[in-house]
């Protein structure tokens, strides 16, 4: 088997990683041909060339088990070796009507949604939209064969031999893929959207803050509410990014919502918290190898200038006298339930408590795919330094502080008993939904009052499960009672 990839001879100890005196997996497969063992020659085909050093790649090692057969081994986190979970890689040099298995052998946790019916994702060069394997063709298993660690294998028939085929853990969203969709929003010369570089990471890569808002609406001389919205903290949580996506189409659209919502309220975005991480292909930390969601309590402005850039900002607009900082929402993806879901903070004043389950309840009755059963309030200590639970005790008590999560899979609709498997265009929605719920709060909460047209009384978005009929009364009920 002939073997491309960067390795060093340093032991990895972590429990769970497959060492046993092997190398420490620190780079991804370059152009890495399995071949059997003992073949010598050229390659040929079917003999499978896996390739990750790209942008977002993932894959450490693979190793030869028969002709149809192979292990595969996540890379860690860069200076992290906690962390395996994201895995993007391709595949070429296939024979048609080529049947394979990849197991995926180092997982480093072991609830997974692959319990539940979730299957990994796949395109090739020339079918280039991202789908799901089908279901039945995915196990998750505890595997004697590995130490009885949990093993993720799927099954693939590739049907076309010039094609490359590419494997992902779920829908990549990349550092360059934001740059593009940034770079098209300023073509499009908005009067109320303002992009900024906030700051540069440890490898030099832009931290964009996106500010959304009509500046020439002055309120009345009320002071403007303020929503801060971040996504990304976490590399390998790329529907996080998609949601993010959805908001800001909205916000920036000429629906109607959007036009009104822009009049009241400053939108303040950072799309991507983490872009080494991103770029990388890590699941979880930054290219130094830290979880920049545990260290909002005092950020290093050399080793988190990310992190640090964006608390200085939001500091900053907490003391200004002339905007409200209302809203503070982080953006992740959860790797065990389903649905979309907020966590939110535990406080000792009942009214306090109550006001905070408002804005989850409205997006509840927006987003079919929200529960707000699956929405929790806590003060774990493990969660200390996080942006939710650091933001909510710095910021005053008018201010709420939540981490928005959605499944890396699926949603269960009301009623129903069968999952539904999130697209990209499912992500984008919630983040549509999320973005047109702030009428209904600021509306609830008489912020926006005068002169909204009939046609508005509802913030309902028309699309294929959000019809046109008016819920508005029923909804602002439900939460009041």
């Amino acid at each position: 088997m002939e073997r491309k990839m960067e390795e060093n001879q340093g032991k990895d100890a972590e429990p769970g990683m497959e060492a046993g005196g092997e190398e420490a997996l620190v780079g991804n497969v370059n152009k890495l041909t399995v071949s059997p063992p003992g073949y010598s020659g050229s390659p040929r085909k079917g003999h499978l060339v896996f390739d990750a050093c790209f942008e977002s790649g993932n894959l450490g090692r693979v190793d030869y088990i028969s002709e149809f057969e192979f292990d595969l081994f996540i890379r860690p986190d860069t200076c992290n070796p906690r962390f395996r979970v994201w895995f993007n890689f391709t595949v070429e040099n296939v024979r048609e009507t080529q049947r394979v298995i990849f197991n995926v052998v180092n997982f480093s946790k072991t609830k997974s949604l692959y319990r539940d019916g979730m299957s990994p994702v796949v395109k090739s060069t020339s079918r280039p939209k991202w789908q799901r394997l089908p279901e039945k063709n995915v196990y998750y298993y505890r595997c004697p064969d590995h130490r009885r660690n949990y093993v993720m294998s799927f099954a693939f028939c590739f049907d076309l031999e010039d094609d490359v085929y590419q494997f992902a853990y779920c829908y990549p969203y990349t550092y360059s893929r934001l740059q593009h969709y940034l770079a098209s929003l300023e073509r499009r010369n908005l009067p109320y959207l303002r992009r900024e570089q906030l700051g540069l990471s440890v490898q030099q890569r832009q931290l964009d803050l996106l500010t959304i808002t009509n500046r020439e609406h002055h309120n009345g001389g009320r002071e403007k509410k303020l929503v801060f919205l971040t996504a990304r903290v976490h590399p390998g949580e790329s529907p996080a990014s998609f949601v993010c996506q959805g908001v800001i189409d909205f916000l920036v659209s000429q629906h109607p919502v959007a036009q009104l919502l822009r009049d009241y309220v400053i939108f303040k975005i950072v799309p991507m918290l983490n872009p080494d991480g991103v770029y990388l292909g890590n699941y979880r930390c930054s290219l130094m190898g830290f979880d920049l969601n545990r260290h909002w309590q005092d950020p290093s402005p050399w080793a988190h200038p990310t992190l640090h850039a964006v608390k200085q900002l939001i500091v900053h607009m907490s003391q200004d006298p002339t905007v409200s900082l209302e809203f503070y929402i982080d953006v992740h993806a959860h790797s065990t339930m389903l649905n979309g879901f907020m966590y939110g903070n535990v406080f000792e004043d009942e009214e306090r408590v109550q006001r905070q389950a408002v804005f989850p309840r409205l997006l509840c009755h927006n987003a079919h795919d929200f529960s707000f059963s699956s929405t929790s309030f806590n003060r774990d200590v493990v969660k200390a330094g996080t942006g939710r639970r650091f933001l909510g005790g710095l910021l005053d008590d008018t201010s709420y502080c939540y981490t928005l999560e959605v499944s890396f899979y699926s949603y269960m609709t009301p009623g129903t008993t069968v999952p539904v498997a999130y697209s990209e265009e499912a992500y984008m929605r919630l983040g549509t939904n999320v973005a047109r719920t702030f009428l209904d709060y600021y509306k609830l909460n008489n912020i926006i009052t005068a002169n909204v047209p009939c046609h508005l009384q509802s913030s309902e978005v028309a699309s294929p499960v959000d019809g046109d009929v008016d819920r508005e009364k029923e909804r602002s009920q439900h939460v009041i009672n």
